[in-house]
């Protein structure tokens, strides 16, 4: 860990200029989806403004129950107020198509939801966790909330994916070396409908792998055709036969019609 010269880390100096940036604001509501980037931005906001800022997760069709029962929890853990923000994506025709540019239309229905709850609160702030290496990808979905103004604290700041767990770690987070996330909608190839049907398939079906304790994992929707995806060194016990009977039948119960392991492996987030 590097330090700014005088032996001050330079992670406790980030945490320390993002912390005095954020006291300088009268509220803010910190879009909240219980990932780690997230988590450390609503910490930080927490320590700045205390009951000032606030927590909102935006629950809908593409957040997995268990990561809304995580976010809950981790709100709990971090002492900042928190709310739950019933949205649907679904109910827009240009998410449902899927096209390469469906993160724009999610984001856009998102923060304006978000926008709703800062006015009711007075908080003129609207804060994201995007981090500095989130520009590296095509992301439509950084297109909306730059239309919208959304501060963006670490992206602002500099800090990288692997600042952001040492900055989480730094506050004691517990999640700070939680793996990354991405909504289910994440798994359908563009091109293909995002229906009700294939995200609660898609959600049974990652329930499946986590109660095996494949944390690393993902199940892409072919059609009916489940590929999943799990970390090269989890393959020898997922192929197990006890195993492999045994999720191959709890996948396909969710509604796949064939299961398929992807020999390429896991991959992270929303990257296909």
């Amino acid at each position: 860990m590097g330090s700014d010269g005088f032996g001050r880390p330079m992670i406790a100096q980030k945490i320390d200029a993002i912390v005095d940036e954020m006291r300088g604001l009268e509220k803010v509501v910190v879009a909240f989806s219980g990932g780690v980037d997230s988590a450390v931005v609503a910490a930080l906001a927490a320590r700045a403004l205390g009951p000032k800022a606030l927590a909102v997760t935006a629950v809908s069709e593409t957040l997995a129950g268990r990561e809304l029962e995580e976010a809950k929890e981790l709100a709990r853990e971090i002492g900042i107020a928190h709310e739950l923000m019933a949205f649907s994506e679904l109910d827009d025709d240009r998410f449902r198509e899927n096209t390469p540019s469906r993160c724009f239309f999610c984001q856009s229905m998102r923060f304006d939801h978000l926008r709703q709850i800062a006015d009711k609160v007075g908080a003129e702030v609207l804060a994201s966790g995007t981090n500095a290496d989130d520009t590296g990808d095509d992301r439509p979905g950084l297109e909306a909330m730059a239309a919208r103004g959304i501060y963006q604290p670490l992206l602002k700041h500099g800090v990288h994916k692997a600042d952001v767990r040492a900055m989480a770690r730094e506050l004691g987070l517990s999640v700070w070396d939680k793996p990354a996330a991405a909504c289910l909608s994440s798994r359908i190839p563009h091109g293909t409908e995002v229906t009700f049907e294939r995200l609660r398939r898609i959600e049974l079906a990652e329930d499946s792998l986590h109660s095996y304790g494949f944390v690393h994992s993902r199940v892409r929707d072919h059609k009916g055709v489940g590929r999943i995806e799990l970390s090269p060194e989890d393959w020898t016990r997922a192929l197990e036969p006890e195993t492999r009977a045994a999720l191959v039948r709890e996948i396909r119960s969710a509604g796949f019609d064939r299961v398929l392991l992807d020999l390429c492996g896991y991959r992270p987030a929303g990257k296909q």
